[in-house]
């Protein structure tokens, strides 16, 4: 065999392992980023699959590839509603904590090794970031689902700090090696770094989002290396200006990532599979560096810096970083103890290295193995207990429904609405009834029914049954009506924004809106909506606009036939702050003509 041909049957061997291992980790609530260091571990030189590797340029190489796109797909992945909950205690965390756990750890590991302030402190740089993929991993393996605050300062924090993790740490390495002074030409550094950084993705981000939406390419799978090419020019065009690359591919796929593009479904997966590839390889290689005989020399040593970075660094960071922002604390507590660490201290791990010259050496190798004991500690003992922690704390929520797949028509490009397959579960609200009972609003069509093999025309009389796949056609902006339809009786409820008018048929009954809505009428359950409010304006021609208040919920007019009766009606729900009349079928018609 060629040696090109022996790498292509090693990686493919790895791979598979490394799959395999993912389904192993969440059996065993184990994080997946310990198995695949352990597989590189076990395939490299003093494993038994006896690959040398040593290469710590192709390493670093490798390692930041991959790392650019985990964190491109990490942008892609995060929402807005997050950033716009928990973006003040998220940025501190992301800047401030890091530093202050940077300090607290570099300070302990240079008296534990020995070494020099400054070594240490370039350790504890290295250590300083979180791997928010790696924390939601383990949490939805423990079938945990935390509160929407929490989730989000975890989310925006963890996907966000590695910048300033990756910062320090070059900076450590540049006033040791003597290019760079502590003082403001440091601060003026970083200061580059981030605005450089941060306007290189935010323009690339809506120069991607602007291409990719007008641009025609022959093929729908083009699309998603277009966006990958424009993550990858924005990193490469940031790092040539001396800016941040890693904080300007995360900006920019957080601007694509909540704008509408053309065939977002297949981009996001396309890259999710990409961040997955990414993550394999780099803990491979990465467990391939790694020497287990090496690391049973500084066993005891990083065992003591690990007790430090968990039980004094983090805590202390967290405390001081979120002290206006009145968490409790048990929520404190919780993010004190999820500072998980993944791959990116241990690439980090590898720029001493690199740098270091024989002039003026560092000690690389040490801090290494040291990174790469710290990480594993770190995932073994916060990894494995994060959802007893989580439910000791009494942070465990209800799981939210899961969401419908969302469907795309490759042949067009711009269509005005939504392709969506609900499946049907036993205890979904919509499983038994007829498709006229379902009481859609308008611009919600039932294209199809699948069913097993077999493909069902919907028609009034068809009953939904579990286990069909219910196709969808819907217009923009009442998929949130939808889901309340096609989801479990379990499901958390409040989903329904109250910003947005859902438009309803006439003839939907009221018994249907509580069935499958589970929102409470005061009236006779047969009545149909139109029966109820003209009770309600009773004497009167109802007319366009004419509007009720029932609790929380207001109906208005949208809409009448030939003969003046009504033939549609716009439900939404009003703010818990409001305070709505409440009308009843004993309301004289006055005051019904006052509340419109």
């Amino acid at each position: 065999m060629f040696l090109v041909d022996t790498l292509i049957l090693t990686s493919g061997i790895l791979l598979l392992l490394g799959i395999a291992s993912s389904k192993i980790s969440a059996r065993l609530g184990v994080p997946v980023l310990v198995l695949f260091l352990m597989l590189g571990m076990l395939a490299g030189s003093e494993g038994i699959g006896g690959l040398p590797f040593e290469n710590y340029q192709l390493a670093h190489a490798i390692g930041t590839l991959a790392l650019a796109m985990i964190l491109f797909d990490g942008g892609l992945s995060t929402s807005l509603p997050a950033i716009r909950l928990a973006w003040k205690p998220s940025v501190l965390l992301a800047t401030w904590g890091v530093l202050i756990t940077a300090v607290i750890t570099g300070l302990a590991a240079a008296w534990i090794l020995r070494i020099s302030l400054l070594e240490g402190l370039l350790l504890g740089s290295i250590v300083g970031s979180t791997d928010a993929s790696a924390v939601f991993s383990v949490l939805r393996s423990g079938g945990i689902s935390l509160p929407k605050r929490i989730a989000s300062v975890l989310e925006v924090e963890s996907a966000s700090n590695d910048p300033m993790a990756i910062f320090l740490t070059v900076g450590c390495i540049e006033v040791l090696l003597g290019n760079v002074a502590i003082g403001p030409a440091l601060l003026g550094l970083f200061a580059v770094q981030m605005l450089i950084g941060s306007v290189c993705g935010v323009l690339g981000g809506y120069v991607a989002g602007w291409v990719v939406n007008r641009i025609e390419l022959g093929a729908a799978g083009m699309y998603p290396v277009l966006i990958s090419a424009f993550g990858l020019l924005t990193y490469g065009l940031a790092a040539a200006l001396g800016g941040s690359g890693f904080l300007a591919v995360y900006m920019t796929g957080v601007i694509i990532g909540n704008r509408p593009l053309v065939f977002q479904r297949g981009i996001r997966l396309y890259h999710d599979a990409i961040a997955w590839l990414s993550q394999i390889v780099m803990f491979v290689v990465l467990g391939l560096l790694c020497f287990p005989s090496r690391l049973l020399d500084v066993a005891g040593k990083a065992v003591l810096i690990s007790i430090v970075l968990i039980f004094v660094a983090r805590p202390i960071a967290v405390l001081l970083s979120t002290l206006r922002f009145r968490f409790s604390w048990r929520e404190l507590t919780f993010l004190s103890w999820v500072g998980l660490k993944g791959a990116v201290p241990i690439t980090l791990a590898t720029f001493p290295l690199m740098l270091g010259t024989a002039e003026k050496p560092l000690e690389a190798p040490l801090l290494f193995d040291v990174v790469f004991f710290i990480v594993v500690v770190s995932a073994v003992v916060q990894g494995t207990s994060l959802t007893p922690v989580a439910r000791l704390l009494g942070l465990e929520r209800p799981h939210e429904p899961d969401p419908p797949l969302t469907l795309e028509i490759s042949s067009l490009r711009h269509v005005n609405g939504e392709i969506v397959d609900y499946s049907i579960g036993v205890d979904s609200r919509a499983a038994g009834r007829r498709v006229r009972e379902l009481a859609l609003p308008e611009g919600a069509v039932i294209a199809l029914i699948a069913r097993g093999d077999q493909i069902v025309p919907p028609q009034g009389s068809t009953y939904i049954q579990p286990e069909d796949h219910v196709i969808l056609v819907l217009k923009p902006g009442i998929q949130p009506l939808v889901n309340q339809v096609f989801g479990s009786c379990s499901d958390v409820r409040g989903l329904i924004p109250n910003t947005l008018e859902f438009p309803l048929r006439a003839s939907t009954t009221v018994r249907e809106i509580q069935e499958l809505y589970g929102i409470q009428l005061e009236a006779e359950p047969e009545q149909s909506l139109a029966e109820a409010i003209s009770g309600h304006i009773a004497g009167h021609q109802p007319a366009i606009d004419n509007s009720i208040c029932v609790g929380q919920v207001k109906f208005r007019v949208i809409r009448l036939n030939s003969e003046g009766r009504i033939e549609m009606i716009g439900m939404s729900l009003l703010p818990m702050n409001d305070t709505p009349e409440i009308l009843n079928p004993t309301t004289d018609s006055k005051k019904a003509k006052q509340s419109q």
